[in-house]
């Protein structure tokens, strides 16, 4: 190998060297920011995964007070909205539980104001949310207010509710077209077909596979 060769090699050697004594500070600073972002994101993790879990043990707590009776004095405002905070769909499902005892320890208001204090909700739960309260507003005499809360012609369960509301209010042609379109959506073997059928007959229409087609 030629003198200058080594030359060469000594030289790039040495501006190695230099430029680690140089930015070693940087290098280690480096590595430490990146350990301590590492330690960051786990704790971040951690912290999320205790808070769900305190959040899913407070929904579990109340919903099984609201199953055994047992309806808080302040009408679940703050375990709903301690709920809320970690997870909105619990606090709304927890909330669909509480007015259900509510309406069946004969509070139907408070199961009202329940209902009506959700907001923001998640699409699957929003339909019945609406259908829930509107049926609680049916059972307290405001059909009309019930019936602006069912807007959904795709959902068999808002439909119901819409006949039984438009039935309160007299307007039986309504309900028929209402239950009606409710049947053509839900399955014959379901439940809920029967009711619809029952229903229908009681404001005066005629089941589908009963009519005179002659």
């Amino acid at each position: 190998m030629a003198l200058d060769d080594l030359l060469d090699e000594h030289e790039q050697s040495e501006r190695v060297r230099t430029w680690v004594r140089s930015n070693a500070l940087g290098l280690i600073g480096g590595v430490a920011l990146g350990l301590g972002a590492i330690a960051g994101w786990q704790w971040w993790q951690g912290q999320q995964l205790q808070r769900g879990m305190a959040v899913n043990g407070r929904y579990a707590e109340v919903v099984k007070n609201y199953e055994a009776g047992r309806l808080p004095s302040d009408k679940g405002r703050a375990a709903l909205e301690q709920i809320g905070k970690g997870n909105a769909t619990l606090a709304t499902l927890a909330a669909l539980q509480l007015a259900k005892a509510q309406t069946e320890a004969g509070k139907r208001d408070d199961a009202i104001a329940t209902l009506r204090g959700l907001h923001d909700l998640d699409p699957d739960l929003r339909a019945v949310v609406r259908q829930r309260l509107a049926r609680l507003l049916v059972d307290a005499g405001k059909g009309k207010e019930a019936l602006s809360l069912l807007d959904d012609d795709k959902n068999p369960a808002m439909l119901d509710a819409r006949g039984d509301a438009q039935f309160a209010l007299g307007e039986r042609g309504k309900a028929q077209e209402a239950y009606l379109k409710a049947l053509a959506l839900v399955d014959v073997g379901d439940p809920q077909h029967r009711l619809l059928i029952l229903k229908l007959i009681e404001a005066g229409g005629t089941p589908p596979h009963t009519e005179d087609k002659t």
